[in-house]
């Protein structure tokens, strides 16, 4: 990944490791040692799949930029899709509590996205690339009158 998209990951990334940290703290007080493993695997969840999200994203802009939109917007649902068959799949479990992982969940991802607006909002990204490889002036090609 080229600096700039690390440097975006980071930015998202620890925000959302805080967030998670925090709703970790606050599960464990609330529902004990499940409540914490709880919010500690939705805090894991959320950064693994918005960080293949946005590299996925970053691949398509370079590749295939024309599709970059639509591409962000799908992947976004099928985010938020996943999420949702996460939270469905562990709703009755016993390893850990599940409200505690649902709320952590939403918490994080909100603030990944959050972190991730800000990111790119504060990033200086050039839309035209200088050709740094000639320093020289471009010839003159066509009529000069």
């Amino acid at each position: 990944m080229p600096s700039n998209d690390v440097r975006i990951l980071l930015q998202a990334a620890v925000p959302t490791a805080v967030v998670g940290a925090l709703a970790a703290l606050v599960s464990a007080v609330v529902a004990g040692a499940e409540g914490a493993i709880g919010a500690v695997v939705a805090t894991v969840v959320v950064i693994l799949f918005m960080g293949i999200g946005l590299y996925v994203l970053q691949r398509t802009a370079k590749t295939l930029p024309h599709l970059f939109q639509a591409m962000g917007l799908m992947l976004y649902a099928a985010q938020i899709l996943l999420l949702f068959i996460f939270l469905a799949a562990f709703k009755n479990t016993t390893l850990f509590n599940p409200r505690a992982f649902a709320l952590t969940l939403v918490a994080g991802t909100l603030a990944w996205i959050a972190a991730q607006a800000r990111a790119h909002m504060k990033s200086k990204i050039l839309y035209v690339e200088p050709d740094s490889t000639t320093g020289d002036k471009p010839e003159k090609t066509g009529h000069s009158s």
